[in-house]
């Protein structure tokens, strides 16, 4: 098992040098210059781009970045005056942190529960409701859904408040809005994963022998059925706890989407790598917890690998 966690260890850092390697020279190709402003002097501008490296050599500029990198420097924003894109993040990332996981675990804790009633009552009206709720979860983009929200539980019956995220109450709409469709995707993923266990022989072979529907549903059918959502929990758990900026913005929470979508805006390069790296890194890292995850639980993934 140790040999298995190193080597996913290894690949999950190599992922992310490549990642740095691949945004950096993205970044650096996008047409436009971020200090191309009427306001700024020729002479202004050659000393911003002194103090930013942008006037060494490529190769020089990619050197330097990788050591702050490892020292965990992010840097400076172009637009932001004197604020370091860690500091911009530091006090952003929370907001988006609380948000994700409130929505992660309503999402998963829904998603399995409704997958399991909806395989356990196949072809009726409660499997056609939970399939009707799913296919419009993976099809309503997350925005949508959050307007709607915004629009029955907040203008048309007063029940929560409409934005802002001064308490409990106000996290209730964006949490359901940005989990809703992870809880959908899950939600399909357990019920067609109940049903397939359902049909093997060890299945019928528990039943035979008058074994209890809750026994057989719990430690046989869930615990093998769990597989598959295992798989997809790693681009879950980093989508909803770094969260959207659409959402963010809809319910005006001050979290780190916003300063994504800016650096772009802006072409404020630092920013831009800054939440990029900042974004796959926590993706890459979140996929190699569940592929170790897998590994304990399904010995014959460590073994294969």
């Amino acid at each position: 098992m140790g040999k298995y966690v190193v080597k996913r260890i290894f690949i999950s850092l190599l992922t992310v040098l490549v990642l740095v390697t691949v945004v950096f020279l993205l970044v650096r190709l996008m047409p436009g210059d971020p200090f191309n402003d009427p306001k700024i002097t020729p002479t202004v501008r050659d000393n911003l781009n002194a103090y930013y490296g942008l006037d060494k050599p490529i190769l020089q500029q990619y050197t330097t970045y990788l050591g702050n990198l490892l020292r965990g420097n992010f840097g400076y924003s172009m637009k932001y005056s004197n604020q370091t894109v860690n500091g911009l993040l530091a006090s952003s990332f929370p907001y988006s942190f609380d948000l994700g996981i409130r929505a992660l675990v309503w999402s998963l804790s829904f998603g399995i529960v409704f997958g399991i009633i909806s395989a356990l009552n196949r072809g009726n009206k409660i499997d056609l409701l939970f399939v009707v709720v799913a296919v419009i979860g993976t099809s309503v983009p997350d925005f949508i859904m959050g307007a709607i929200l915004q629009y029955f539980f907040s203008i048309k019956w007063g029940l929560l408040p409409i934005a802002q995220y001064k308490g409990f109450s106000y996290t209730i709409l964006p949490a359901i809005a940005l989990g809703f469709y992870t809880m959908a995707s899950i939600s399909r993923i357990m019920r067609a994963s109940i049903l397939e266990v359902v049909q093997q022989d060890y299945i019928k072979t528990a039943k035979s022998k008058g074994i209890s529907k809750f026994r057989i549903v719990w430690k046989h059918q869930f615990r093998n059925a769990i597989m598959p959502v295992v798989t997809v929990l790693g681009p879950s758990i980093a989508a909803v706890l770094t969260g959207t900026f659409v959402i963010e913005s809809i319910f005006a929470i001050p979290g780190m989407g916003k300063y994504y979508v800016e650096g772009v805006q802006n072409l404020d390069y630092s920013m831009i790598l800054g939440t990029t790296v900042f974004y796959g890194t926590f993706l890459v890292f979140a996929n190699m917890f569940v592929d170790i995850l897998y590994g304990f639980v399904d010995p014959r993934v460590r073994i294969a690998k």
